[in-house]
């Protein structure tokens, strides 16, 4: 499974940006989510959601600022981006989990970038101050 992911770029301090995460038809994701990588830096969780629920979770970095949402008529994930500050510069990455689980997982499998099998590309990021 092959995700593409889009709409990153140059902002300012204090923008937003939506990123986009389409993934094939006919695929299906129970859990998607955002990671990102600033140069030199490991790759962090940013956001994840139930495909089926719509529950979101976050990391505490960007509560109140970016939202995850997905639309499972287009099977295109997205993060709205707000208030974007300079240590939000990174490349962004979508990622899916498509395992069937026994049960429902807590925040913490969500945040786990080894728990996600689909990875998409990667999209840049640039928050200038």
């Amino acid at each position: 499974v092959q995700l593409q992911a889009s709409g990153g770029g140059l902002v300012q301090v204090g923008g937003s940006l939506r990123l986009s995460c389409a993934a094939p038809e006919r695929t299906f994701n129970a859990r998607m989510g955002w990671f990102r990588q600033a140069p030199g830096k490991e790759r962090e969780f940013v956001a994840a959601l139930s495909w089926r629920s719509g529950s979101t979770f976050y990391a505490d970095s960007v509560k109140g600022r970016f939202t995850i949402s997905r639309d499972g008529g287009k099977n295109e994930l997205y993060l709205q981006m707000n208030s974007l500050k300079p240590e939000d510069t990174a490349a962004y990455y979508c990622a899916g989990d498509s395992k069937t689980l026994g049960y429902n997982p807590n925040s913490i499998y969500y945040s786990r970038a080894a728990n996600y099998n689909y990875w998409g590309q990667g999209t840049l990021v640039t928050v200038s101050s």
